[in-house]
Protein backbone atom coordinates (compact mmCIF):
# COMPACT_ATOMS: atom_id res chain seq x y z
CA UNK A 1 0.00 0.00 0.00
CA UNK A 2 2.81 2.06 0.81
CA UNK A 3 4.15 1.20 -2.87
CA UNK A 4 0.66 2.74 -4.40
CA UNK A 5 1.21 5.74 -2.60
CA UNK A 6 4.25 6.48 -3.43
CA UNK A 7 3.49 6.15 -7.10
CA UNK A 8 0.78 8.58 -6.51
CA UNK A 9 2.74 11.18 -4.78
CA UNK A 10 5.62 10.58 -7.60
CA UNK A 11 3.33 11.16 -10.21
CA UNK A 12 1.67 14.39 -8.87
CA UNK A 13 4.89 15.62 -8.42
CA UNK A 14 5.93 15.54 -11.94
CA UNK A 15 2.03 16.44 -13.12
CA UNK A 16 3.45 19.86 -10.75
CA UNK A 17 6.45 20.19 -13.31
CA UNK A 18 8.97 18.26 -10.74
CA UNK A 19 11.25 15.53 -12.15
CA UNK A 20 12.76 13.37 -10.17
CA UNK A 21 16.77 12.78 -9.51
CA UNK A 22 18.72 9.85 -8.46
CA UNK A 23 20.95 11.56 -5.95
CA UNK A 24 19.59 13.48 -3.26
CA UNK A 25 22.22 16.14 -3.29
CA UNK A 26 20.90 17.01 -6.33
CA UNK A 27 17.12 17.22 -5.09
CA UNK A 28 15.00 20.61 -4.78
CA UNK A 29 12.33 18.20 -2.64
CA UNK A 30 12.58 14.69 -1.13
CA UNK A 31 9.65 13.45 0.21
CA UNK A 32 10.34 10.48 2.70
CA UNK A 33 7.31 8.18 2.11
CA UNK A 34 6.82 5.77 6.09
CA UNK A 35 5.56 3.15 7.24
CA UNK A 36 5.35 2.37 11.17
CA UNK A 37 3.12 -0.91 11.55
CA UNK A 38 6.27 -2.64 13.05
CA UNK A 39 9.09 -0.61 15.07
CA UNK A 40 11.86 -1.64 13.15
CA UNK A 41 10.19 0.22 10.06
CA UNK A 42 9.80 3.92 12.01
CA UNK A 43 13.12 3.74 13.01
CA UNK A 44 14.15 3.03 9.24
CA UNK A 45 12.02 6.01 8.62
CA UNK A 46 13.79 8.59 11.59
CA UNK A 47 17.54 7.07 10.13
CA UNK A 48 16.62 8.13 6.78
CA UNK A 49 15.18 11.47 7.37
CA UNK A 50 18.49 12.25 9.97
CA UNK A 51 20.31 11.38 6.86
CA UNK A 52 19.01 14.39 5.37
CA UNK A 53 19.67 16.92 8.03
CA UNK A 54 23.42 17.59 6.57
CA UNK A 55 22.19 18.20 2.93
CA UNK A 56 19.67 20.67 4.12
CA UNK A 57 22.78 22.62 5.99
CA UNK A 58 24.51 22.60 2.51
CA UNK A 59 20.90 23.51 0.73
CA UNK A 60 18.67 25.59 3.06
CA UNK A 61 16.01 26.05 0.23
CA UNK A 62 15.71 22.26 0.15
CA UNK A 63 12.55 21.41 1.09
CA UNK A 64 12.12 17.59 3.34
CA UNK A 65 8.56 15.98 3.16
CA UNK A 66 7.42 12.82 5.82
CA UNK A 67 4.58 11.04 4.47
CA UNK A 68 2.68 8.15 5.46
CA UNK A 69 2.08 6.46 9.19
CA UNK A 70 4.80 8.22 10.58
CA UNK A 71 3.40 11.40 9.54
CA UNK A 72 0.63 11.08 10.62
CA UNK A 73 1.50 9.53 13.70
CA UNK A 74 3.69 11.79 15.32
CA UNK A 75 2.60 15.03 13.47
CA UNK A 76 3.80 18.02 15.16
CA UNK A 77 5.97 16.14 17.05
CA UNK A 78 8.61 15.11 14.12
CA UNK A 79 9.11 18.60 13.15
CA UNK A 80 9.74 19.62 16.89
CA UNK A 81 12.11 16.63 17.11
CA UNK A 82 13.85 17.36 13.79
CA UNK A 83 13.69 20.86 13.00
CA UNK A 84 14.99 20.51 9.24
CA UNK A 85 11.53 18.91 8.05
CA UNK A 86 9.20 21.08 6.19
CA UNK A 87 6.44 19.24 5.26
CA UNK A 88 4.30 16.19 7.38
CA UNK A 89 1.49 14.72 5.87
CA UNK A 90 -1.05 12.11 6.62
CA UNK A 91 -2.01 9.48 4.41
CA UNK A 92 -5.18 11.51 3.25
CA UNK A 93 -3.38 14.38 2.59
CA UNK A 94 -1.10 12.67 -0.39
CA UNK A 95 -3.13 14.07 -2.82
CA UNK A 96 -2.70 17.74 -2.29
CA UNK A 97 0.93 17.42 -2.04
CA UNK A 98 1.80 19.59 -4.69
CA UNK A 99 0.08 22.37 -3.54
CA UNK A 100 1.43 21.50 0.16
CA UNK A 101 4.71 22.17 -1.00
CA UNK A 102 4.09 25.35 -2.93
CA UNK A 103 1.89 26.32 0.93
CA UNK A 104 6.14 25.56 2.33
CA UNK A 105 7.95 27.45 0.00
CA UNK A 106 5.59 30.63 -0.44
CA UNK A 107 5.32 30.79 3.61
CA UNK A 108 8.81 29.54 4.08
CA UNK A 109 7.62 28.04 6.99
CA UNK A 110 6.64 24.34 7.74
CA UNK A 111 3.25 22.45 7.27
CA UNK A 112 1.53 19.67 9.26
CA UNK A 113 -1.50 18.44 7.12
CA UNK A 114 -2.47 14.54 9.28
CA UNK A 115 -6.40 15.43 9.81
CA UNK A 116 -8.29 12.13 9.35
CA UNK A 117 -11.80 12.77 8.06
CA UNK A 118 -14.78 10.08 7.79
CA UNK A 119 -16.43 11.77 4.82
CA UNK A 120 -12.97 11.71 3.01
CA UNK A 121 -13.27 10.43 -0.55
CA UNK A 122 -10.60 8.51 -2.27
CA UNK A 123 -10.17 10.81 -5.51
CA UNK A 124 -10.22 9.14 -8.92
CA UNK A 125 -6.63 8.57 -10.16
CA UNK A 126 -5.45 7.07 -13.45
CA UNK A 127 -1.91 6.04 -13.27
CA UNK A 128 1.07 7.21 -15.60
CA UNK A 129 2.55 3.79 -17.27
CA UNK A 130 6.31 5.51 -18.09
CA UNK A 131 8.27 4.10 -15.38
CA UNK A 132 6.45 1.28 -13.93
CA UNK A 133 6.67 -2.60 -14.64
CA UNK A 134 4.05 -2.33 -17.75
CA UNK A 135 2.51 -5.99 -17.05
CA UNK A 136 1.34 -5.81 -13.40
CA UNK A 137 0.18 -2.87 -10.97
CA UNK A 138 -1.62 -2.16 -7.78
CA UNK A 139 -4.63 -0.50 -7.72
CA UNK A 140 -6.02 0.75 -4.19
CA UNK A 141 -9.89 0.10 -4.10
CA UNK A 142 -10.01 1.36 0.05
CA UNK A 143 -8.52 2.55 2.78
CA UNK A 144 -8.27 2.58 6.84
CA UNK A 145 -9.34 -0.05 8.92
CA UNK A 146 -12.28 -0.13 11.79
CA UNK A 147 -10.88 -3.72 13.37
CA UNK A 148 -9.02 -1.68 16.07
CA UNK A 149 -6.90 -4.72 16.93
CA UNK A 150 -5.08 -4.13 19.61
CA UNK A 151 -1.74 -3.90 18.55
CA UNK A 152 -2.34 -1.84 15.22
CA UNK A 153 -1.47 1.51 14.55
CA UNK A 154 -3.43 1.71 11.04
CA UNK A 155 -6.83 2.93 12.18
CA UNK A 156 -4.84 5.58 14.08
CA UNK A 157 -2.63 6.07 11.11
CA UNK A 158 -5.00 5.54 8.47
CA UNK A 159 -8.44 6.43 9.73
CA UNK A 160 -11.77 4.38 9.29
CA UNK A 161 -12.80 2.46 6.65
CA UNK A 162 -13.63 4.61 3.29
CA UNK A 163 -14.34 2.65 0.40
CA UNK A 164 -13.28 4.12 -2.93
CA UNK A 165 -15.81 4.31 -5.36
CA UNK A 166 -16.66 1.10 -8.05
CA UNK A 167 -16.46 3.28 -10.99
CA UNK A 168 -13.40 4.68 -10.00
CA UNK A 169 -11.57 1.51 -9.30
CA UNK A 170 -13.09 -0.24 -12.44
CA UNK A 171 -11.98 2.95 -14.41
CA UNK A 172 -8.21 2.58 -13.11
CA UNK A 173 -8.14 -1.17 -14.02
CA UNK A 174 -9.65 -0.38 -17.37
CA UNK A 175 -6.73 2.70 -18.11
CA UNK A 176 -3.98 0.11 -17.05
CA UNK A 177 -5.43 -2.71 -19.14
CA UNK A 178 -5.51 -0.32 -21.87
CA UNK A 179 -1.59 0.65 -21.32
CA UNK A 180 -0.75 -3.16 -21.16
CA UNK A 181 -1.07 -4.18 -17.74
CA UNK A 182 -2.08 -8.19 -17.53
CA UNK A 183 -1.94 -8.45 -13.98
CA UNK A 184 -3.77 -6.09 -11.16
CA UNK A 185 -3.75 -6.63 -7.28
CA UNK A 186 -6.29 -4.54 -5.30
CA UNK A 187 -5.12 -3.47 -1.98
CA UNK A 188 -6.89 -2.34 1.03
CA UNK A 189 -6.16 -2.94 4.81
CA UNK A 190 -9.50 -5.30 5.06
CA UNK A 191 -10.83 -5.63 1.38
CA UNK A 192 -13.01 -8.30 3.08
CA UNK A 193 -15.43 -5.61 4.16
CA UNK A 194 -15.12 -3.35 0.80
CA UNK A 195 -18.28 -1.44 0.38
CA UNK A 196 -19.98 -1.75 4.06
CA UNK A 197 -18.97 1.77 5.19
CA UNK A 198 -21.63 2.75 2.93
CA UNK A 199 -19.50 5.81 1.62
CA UNK A 200 -21.86 7.96 -0.79
CA UNK A 201 -24.26 5.19 -1.64
CA UNK A 202 -21.72 2.52 -2.20
CA UNK A 203 -23.76 -1.01 -2.88
CA UNK A 204 -21.09 -2.93 -4.34
CA UNK A 205 -20.08 -5.78 -2.95
CA UNK A 206 -16.30 -6.68 -2.55
CA UNK A 207 -16.90 -10.57 -4.75
CA UNK A 208 -19.30 -8.35 -7.32
CA UNK A 209 -16.35 -5.72 -7.23
CA UNK A 210 -13.53 -9.03 -8.37
CA UNK A 211 -16.46 -9.53 -10.69
CA UNK A 212 -16.53 -6.17 -12.12
CA UNK A 213 -12.51 -6.13 -12.58
CA UNK A 214 -12.22 -9.49 -14.25
CA UNK A 215 -14.75 -8.92 -16.59
CA UNK A 216 -12.02 -6.09 -17.95
CA UNK A 217 -11.24 -8.50 -20.96
CA UNK A 218 -7.36 -7.15 -21.24
CA UNK A 219 -6.66 -8.33 -17.94
CA UNK A 220 -5.75 -11.81 -17.26
CA UNK A 221 -4.75 -12.35 -13.45
CA UNK A 222 -6.52 -10.78 -11.03
CA UNK A 223 -5.11 -10.88 -6.77
CA UNK A 224 -6.14 -9.11 -3.49
CA UNK A 225 -4.56 -8.49 -0.64
CA UNK A 226 -5.17 -8.33 2.81
CA UNK A 227 -7.93 -9.97 4.18
CA UNK A 228 -9.90 -10.32 7.82
CA UNK A 229 -10.54 -13.60 8.97
CA UNK A 230 -13.79 -12.81 10.77
CA UNK A 231 -14.82 -11.05 7.32
CA UNK A 232 -14.33 -14.12 4.79
CA UNK A 233 -17.20 -14.95 3.11
CA UNK A 234 -18.82 -18.42 1.66
CA UNK A 235 -19.59 -15.85 -1.36
CA UNK A 236 -16.22 -14.91 -1.16
CA UNK A 237 -14.71 -18.07 -0.98
CA UNK A 238 -16.88 -19.31 -4.70
CA UNK A 239 -15.25 -16.57 -5.87
CA UNK A 240 -12.10 -18.76 -6.23
CA UNK A 241 -14.04 -21.09 -8.22
CA UNK A 242 -15.96 -19.18 -10.25
CA UNK A 243 -13.57 -16.17 -11.48
CA UNK A 244 -11.24 -17.57 -14.10
CA UNK A 245 -8.87 -14.83 -14.03
CA UNK A 246 -8.66 -14.90 -9.96
CA UNK A 247 -5.50 -16.28 -8.36
CA UNK A 248 -5.33 -19.49 -6.69
CA UNK A 249 -3.46 -17.75 -3.66
CA UNK A 250 -5.16 -16.47 -0.40
CA UNK A 251 -3.22 -14.78 2.17
CA UNK A 252 -5.61 -15.26 5.21
CA UNK A 253 -3.39 -13.89 8.32
CA UNK A 254 -3.93 -15.67 11.56
CA UNK A 255 -1.82 -13.86 13.78
CA UNK A 256 -2.15 -16.52 16.60
CA UNK A 257 -3.00 -19.84 17.45
CA UNK A 258 -4.29 -18.85 21.08
CA UNK A 259 -7.93 -18.07 21.42
CA UNK A 260 -6.58 -16.11 24.83
CA UNK A 261 -4.24 -14.11 23.02
CA UNK A 262 -6.81 -13.63 19.80
CA UNK A 263 -9.10 -12.49 22.31
CA UNK A 264 -6.26 -10.09 23.94
CA UNK A 265 -5.30 -8.79 19.96
CA UNK A 266 -9.79 -8.12 19.07
CA UNK A 267 -9.74 -10.17 16.22
CA UNK A 268 -13.25 -10.99 16.75
CA UNK A 269 -12.78 -14.92 15.76
CA UNK A 270 -11.48 -17.88 17.49
CA UNK A 271 -8.98 -20.84 16.10
CA UNK A 272 -12.15 -23.02 15.54
CA UNK A 273 -14.10 -20.59 13.57
CA UNK A 274 -10.62 -19.65 11.39
CA UNK A 275 -10.06 -23.55 10.97
CA UNK A 276 -13.83 -23.83 9.52
CA UNK A 277 -13.48 -21.13 6.93
CA UNK A 278 -9.92 -22.21 5.51
CA UNK A 279 -11.59 -26.25 5.82
CA UNK A 280 -14.36 -24.90 3.80
CA UNK A 281 -12.30 -22.54 1.64
CA UNK A 282 -10.22 -26.14 0.46
CA UNK A 283 -13.65 -27.72 0.02
CA UNK A 284 -14.44 -24.87 -2.60
CA UNK A 285 -11.17 -24.56 -4.10
CA UNK A 286 -8.74 -27.56 -3.62
CA UNK A 287 -5.92 -25.96 -5.44
CA UNK A 288 -5.78 -22.33 -4.01
CA UNK A 289 -2.28 -21.94 -1.64
CA UNK A 290 -2.63 -20.18 1.40
CA UNK A 291 -0.35 -18.13 3.73
CA UNK A 292 -0.84 -16.44 6.78
CA UNK A 293 0.75 -13.72 9.11
CA UNK A 294 2.04 -14.56 12.83
CA UNK A 295 2.66 -12.44 15.77
CA UNK A 296 5.09 -13.96 18.49
CA UNK A 297 5.30 -12.69 21.68
CA UNK A 298 2.46 -10.96 22.41
CA UNK A 299 2.18 -9.79 25.67
CA UNK A 300 1.08 -12.56 28.12
CA UNK A 301 1.81 -14.93 25.46
CA UNK A 302 2.57 -18.10 27.40
CA UNK A 303 4.61 -21.14 26.44
CA UNK A 304 1.25 -23.42 26.22
CA UNK A 305 -0.04 -20.29 23.71
CA UNK A 306 2.70 -20.57 21.68
CA UNK A 307 3.03 -24.35 21.56
CA UNK A 308 -1.00 -23.98 19.98
CA UNK A 309 0.31 -21.91 17.26
CA UNK A 310 3.30 -24.67 16.42
CA UNK A 311 0.14 -27.04 16.33
CA UNK A 312 -2.14 -24.88 14.01
CA UNK A 313 0.65 -24.48 11.63
CA UNK A 314 1.23 -27.71 11.54
CA UNK A 315 -2.47 -28.38 11.35
CA UNK A 316 -3.03 -25.76 8.15
CA UNK A 317 0.53 -26.20 6.61
CA UNK A 318 0.45 -22.74 4.79
CA UNK A 319 2.18 -22.36 1.93
CA UNK A 320 4.17 -19.88 3.98
CA UNK A 321 3.85 -17.28 6.77
CA UNK A 322 5.23 -13.75 7.52
CA UNK A 323 6.10 -14.06 11.37
CA UNK A 324 7.39 -10.93 13.37
CA UNK A 325 8.39 -10.57 16.52
CA UNK A 326 5.85 -8.88 18.71
CA UNK A 327 6.85 -4.84 19.45
CA UNK A 328 5.28 -1.59 21.05
CA UNK A 329 3.62 0.79 18.64
CA UNK A 330 2.16 4.49 19.87
CA UNK A 331 -1.12 4.53 20.21
CA UNK A 332 -2.51 1.26 20.30
CA UNK A 333 -4.16 -0.99 23.44
CA UNK A 334 -1.11 -3.34 23.90
CA UNK A 335 1.34 -0.71 24.76
CA UNK A 336 -0.23 -0.56 28.11
CA UNK A 337 -0.43 -5.12 28.34
CA UNK A 338 1.31 -6.21 31.07
CA UNK A 339 3.24 -9.02 31.19
CA UNK A 340 5.75 -8.70 28.35
CA UNK A 341 7.56 -11.06 27.00
CA UNK A 342 11.42 -11.08 27.19
CA UNK A 343 13.48 -10.37 23.95
CA UNK A 344 15.20 -13.53 24.18
CA UNK A 345 12.11 -15.49 24.49
CA UNK A 346 10.41 -14.11 21.70
CA UNK A 347 13.48 -14.11 19.52
CA UNK A 348 13.56 -18.33 20.40
CA UNK A 349 10.17 -18.61 19.73
CA UNK A 350 10.40 -16.57 16.07
CA UNK A 351 13.49 -19.23 15.15
CA UNK A 352 11.45 -22.25 16.12
CA UNK A 353 8.42 -20.78 14.15
CA UNK A 354 10.47 -19.92 10.92
CA UNK A 355 12.19 -23.45 11.43
CA UNK A 356 9.03 -24.94 11.49
CA UNK A 357 7.40 -23.37 8.52
CA UNK A 358 10.59 -24.00 6.57
CA UNK A 359 10.40 -27.34 6.61
CA UNK A 360 6.48 -27.58 5.68
CA UNK A 361 7.15 -24.64 2.77
CA UNK A 362 9.68 -27.15 1.28
CA UNK A 363 7.56 -29.88 1.77
CA UNK A 364 4.72 -27.69 -0.05
CA UNK A 365 6.54 -26.93 -2.77
CA UNK A 366 7.68 -30.18 -3.45
CA UNK A 367 3.84 -31.33 -3.86
CA UNK A 368 4.31 -29.24 -7.28
CA UNK A 369 6.38 -31.52 -8.80
CA UNK A 370 5.59 -33.22 -11.78
CA UNK A 371 2.81 -30.15 -12.53
CA UNK A 372 2.32 -27.73 -15.33
CA UNK A 373 2.07 -24.23 -14.51
CA UNK A 374 1.04 -20.93 -15.85
CA UNK A 375 3.70 -18.67 -15.47
CA UNK A 376 3.88 -15.00 -15.64
CA UNK A 377 7.02 -14.23 -17.09
CA UNK A 378 8.49 -11.41 -15.03
CA UNK A 379 12.50 -11.19 -15.96
CA UNK A 380 15.52 -12.82 -17.20
CA UNK A 381 18.34 -13.64 -14.14
CA UNK A 382 21.16 -11.42 -14.34
CA UNK A 383 23.65 -14.01 -12.94
CA UNK A 384 22.59 -17.39 -14.83
CA UNK A 385 22.68 -17.56 -18.45
CA UNK A 386 19.21 -17.94 -20.22
CA UNK A 387 17.32 -18.40 -16.68
CA UNK A 388 14.00 -16.72 -16.49
CA UNK A 389 11.89 -16.03 -13.26
CA UNK A 390 8.19 -15.72 -13.32
CA UNK A 391 5.26 -16.31 -10.74
CA UNK A 392 2.43 -18.65 -11.04
CA UNK A 393 -1.10 -18.23 -10.19
CA UNK A 394 -0.43 -20.04 -6.67
CA UNK A 395 2.05 -16.88 -5.99
CA UNK A 396 5.35 -18.87 -6.23
CA UNK A 397 8.42 -17.83 -8.12
CA UNK A 398 9.25 -20.08 -10.82
CA UNK A 399 12.42 -20.24 -12.26
CA UNK A 400 13.08 -21.81 -15.74
CA UNK A 401 15.30 -21.96 -19.00
CA UNK A 402 14.84 -20.05 -22.23
CA UNK A 403 17.19 -19.32 -25.04
CA UNK A 404 14.41 -16.41 -26.72
CA UNK A 405 13.71 -13.33 -25.20
CA UNK A 406 10.53 -13.21 -23.29
CA UNK A 407 7.84 -10.16 -22.37
CA UNK A 408 7.51 -9.14 -18.48
CA UNK A 409 3.77 -10.56 -18.17
CA UNK A 410 3.86 -12.98 -20.96
CA UNK A 411 2.24 -16.23 -19.92
CA UNK A 412 4.01 -19.62 -20.32
CA UNK A 413 3.25 -23.41 -19.29
CA UNK A 414 6.12 -25.04 -16.98
CA UNK A 415 6.30 -28.66 -15.79
CA UNK A 416 7.56 -27.95 -12.81
CA UNK A 417 10.80 -30.08 -11.71
CA UNK A 418 11.95 -29.12 -8.07
CA UNK A 419 10.96 -27.62 -5.37
CA UNK A 420 13.28 -25.30 -3.07
CA UNK A 421 12.47 -23.33 0.09
CA UNK A 422 11.74 -20.27 -1.78
CA UNK A 423 10.94 -20.76 -5.57
CA UNK A 424 10.06 -23.69 -7.47
CA UNK A 425 12.02 -24.49 -10.52
CA UNK A 426 11.12 -26.44 -13.84
CA UNK A 427 11.64 -26.44 -17.89
CA UNK A 428 9.34 -24.37 -20.17
CA UNK A 429 6.41 -26.49 -22.14
CA UNK A 430 6.75 -25.44 -25.99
Amino acid sequence: MNERDSEIMAQLMEEASYQPVSEPENADVIVVNTCSIRGKAAQKAYSSLGSYKKIKGKKPGLVIAVAGCVAQQDGDNLIKRMPHIDLVLGPQSIYRLPALLETVRRDKSSCVSTALSSSFIIPPFLPDMEDAAPHKRFVTIMQGCDNFCTYCVVPHTRGREISRKYEDIIAEVAHLAAKGVREVTLLGQNVNSYGRDGQKGQTHTFPALLKGVAEIEAIERLRFTTSHPKDLSEELMHCFAEIDKLCPHFHLPVQSGSNEVLKRMNRKYTIETYLEKVNRLREISPGTSLTTDIIVGFPGESAEDFEQTIDLVKTVRYHGAFSFKYSDRPHTRSLSFPDKIEEEVKSERLARLHELQDEITIERNREFVGRRLEVMAEGKSKTAGNQWSGRSGSNHIVHFYCEKELKPGQLLEVLVEEGLRNSLRGRLIP
